[in-house]
């Protein structure tokens, strides 16, 4: 006879059959100690190296750069990848994706030579193309003296407000950016300053057709003219240059504005204005509260400049100095060039002795124009007749080339010469 003992059974055993089924996990809260449900298995690495790398949707190239320009491109890769900018194959500039892959990299144009070239951003060994990009110098046109007064305001009252600007617009206007001095008030209020033999003054009308035909963008107003009708003149003049689109530098409602200036971009770059009066009447001086012209002081003159740069990628600077009819600059002119140039300007540009005077290299990628002689004014000689066009090349190193097309003033209106 076979006796089973159940001493001999496990008590554990006994207590699960008790408690439930080996079907399901034992119901909790009944002191039984369980083994923790298996995890699932771990998902395979991602391959960096097989990961797209794609451009962000609806990304475009800018038109054109110039050379030195910032450029950057968005999209997505790996996450963690370094990316690199690559412009006709070499490279621009380099990042890192973030956790989740999206990328923005950011490098300047490399290329100095104008062209169009491939961009491209890479992960490792992989390239995915961004489009062409066309690279090229911006092209700035500077003229000289620019007056609605006197012999141009009798021709512009029997002809039209473009008259001055026929022969010369279609160049102008091609220009990235254009820049004159502008002498006297556009304005039909004040009354005029005594003392002085020549006050400037012309309609609205034709200070609109210098901007929206002929394509002047920026007015210096740091002369001996700004102030011919007075404050109320001034004031007028930066009101009418701003109503037709344009912008104005060296004069304002008091020293501050007069001393501010003014950014324009133009190729991926940021082009900063200034302007400086070192002629009399001293009383258009601005100050603080009194509006007038900014005076040519070295040390202001860096300081501003210093600030435009910090602003922009170069500084264009002009000067309201010298003396009429001079043949060749002075130790003055040259000081308040140095004092421009080591701040960091990159152009300066003169004005006021009706004549031309010589364009200088003064370093790498810095250039001087000691005087741009008249344009749109009344020219009684031959000297004060000749005149021109001065093309700009910039980049964001400086000026890599310029040219002076010249012109003649015939009947207020400037005439490029044939070829």
């Amino acid at each position: 006879m076979v006796v089973a003992c159940a001493c001999l059974v496990p008590a554990a055993v006994v207590l699960g059959v008790l408690l439930g089924s080996g079907d399901g996990p034992a119901r909790a809260g009944r002191g039984v100690a369980t083994a923790p449900p298996t995890a699932p298995p771990a998902a395979p690495l991602r391959d960096a190296a097989k990961a797209p790398l794609r451009i962000a949707p609806g990304h475009r190239l800018p038109a054109w750069l110039a050379p030195g320009a910032p450029l950057s491109v968005s999209g997505t890769a790996a996450p963690r990848s370094r990316v690199v900018l690559l412009v006709a194959g070499r490279r621009a500039g380099s990042g890192r994706s973030g956790a989740r892959g999206a990328f923005t990299v950011t490098g300047s144009v490399p290329v100095t030579a104008a062209g169009s070239y491939r961009v491209a951003v890479a992960v490792g060994t992989r390239r995915v193309g961004v489009g062409v990009l066309r690279v090229r110098p911006i092209e700035l046109a500077a003229v000289g003296d620019v007056t609605f007064g006197d012999g141009v305001g009798w021709r512009i009252a029997r002809t039209s407000a473009r008259y001055p600007w026929l022969r010369v617009a279609p160049l102008l206007r091609k220009a990235d950016i254009a820049t004159a001095n502008l002498e006297g008030a556009v304005s039909e209020r004040g009354t005029p300053v005594p003392g002085k033999r020549f006050h400037f003054r012309g309609p609205a009308a034709s200070l609109a057709a210098a901007v929206r035909f002929a394509g002047i963008d920026v007015f210096t107003l740091a002369n001996n003219h700004s102030r011919d009708f007075g404050a109320t003149g001034l004031l007028d003049t930066v009101d009418a240059v701003r109503a037709a689109g344009g912008h104005t530098v060296g004069g304002g409602a008091d020293l501050a504005a007069a001393r501010t200036a003014v950014i324009r971009r133009a190729g991926g770059l940021r082009i900063a204005f200034l302007g400086y009066n070192d002629v009399p009447p001293w009383e258009f001086t601005a100050r603080r509260g009194i509006p007038g012209t900014a005076p040519a002081v070295p040390a202001d003159i860096a300081r501003d400049v210093r600030v435009a740069r910090g602003r922009a990628d170069l500084v264009v600077v002009w000067f309201h100095w010298g003396y009429e009819l001079q043949k060749t600059q002075n130790a003055r002119q040259e000081e308040l060039a140095r004092a421009a140039t080591a701040a960091g300007a990159t152009l300066v540009l003169g004005a006021h002795a009706h004549v031309l005077l010589p364009v200088v290299t003064t370093a790498p990628g810095k250039l001087v124009a000691w005087s741009l002689g008249n344009f749109v004014f009344s020219s009684r000689s031959a000297r004060t007749a000749r005149t021109g066009v001065l093309m700009v090349s910039l980049a964001a190193s400086g000026v890599v080339g310029h040219r002076l097309l010249p012109a003649r003033i015939v009947l207020e209106q400037p005439r490029l010469a044939a070829g």
